[in-house]
């Protein structure tokens, strides 16, 4: 039987990169899957690829209207969840003299609003034993230059996964966070201002791993299915690092 068989999920950020591995990964262990995007053309890409197996819900999690029209798509399904996965945010460089209230708000409201309301929105809809995990990142106990203000939210996102474990504990939920490494993204590369850049920047985020090189997403998927899976039952308020060793070697 396959690991997620019957189950229900809920992906945020499902279209490309790291949430549609984990797409891919539930839809194939034979969950139905919610997929939140932000893009019409890629939610029908996923729609197209996986059928059934999916709903497609156009919502950007920094948009309480948007997050409000996805939960009343969920309940409209019946049955539930089973697994959320909080992934949906992002993040960009600004050195700390260039850092702007705009910068600030729109990283924040993406990663730390966004999950937050997310996951309260899910509560009501939660069965026993459900499992939420949250997308952080290693960054959260790395410096990195330019980048003060991404790795504050994902420092947020560390701590939401051990209180909420504590909150949600008597009723047998389960909260987990991931903190992926450099992971062979569009989010990675995009971080770049030019194609060219793009290159240098991934080889040199390659370079600082002690496995050598970049993570996939399926590598971080596999992580997630895990965690969202009944083979976690006895993990709740942890943090998986994902990231070839480069936050602890």
């Amino acid at each position: 039987m396959a690991e997620l068989d019957g189950r229900t999920a809920l992906v945020t950020g499902g279209t490309s990169g790291i949430g549609l591995a984990v797409v891919r990964r539930f839809a194939a262990e034979g969950a139905h899957v919610v997929v939140a995007g932000r893009s019409e053309e890629r939610l029908a890409a996923v729609r197209e690829e996986l059928g059934d197996a999916v709903t497609v819900v156009r919502a950007d999690v920094a948009s309480p209207a948007d997050l409000d029209a996805l939960f009343a798509a969920v309940a409209a399904r019946g049955g539930g969840l089973d697994a959320v996965f909080a992934n949906a945010g992002g993040g960009e460089f600004a050195a700390l003299e260039d850092v702007t209230w705009e910068h600030f708000t729109g990283i924040f409201e993406a990663n730390v609003g966004g999950t937050i309301f997310t996951v309260q929105k899910a509560l009501p809809l939660l069965n026993p034993g459900a499992s939420i995990v949250l997308t952080g990142s290693n960054i959260d106990v790395k410096g990195s230059p330019s980048f003060s203000v991404y790795a504050a939210s994902k420092a947020a996102i560390r701590s939401f996964a051990r209180s909420w474990a504590a909150e949600l504990v008597g009723r047998g939920v389960r909260v987990n966070a991931i903190a992926p490494g450099p992971i062979a993204t569009p989010g990675l590369s995009g971080l770049a201002a030019e194609p060219e850049q793009a290159a240098a920047l991934l080889e040199g985020l390659a370079a600082g791993v002690p496995m050598g090189r970049l993570g996939t997403p399926e590598e971080i998927a596999d992580t997630v299915l895990y965690l969202a899976s009944p083979r976690s039952s006895y993990v709740t308020g942890a943090e998986f690092y994902v990231d070839g060793g480069a936050s602890q070697i």
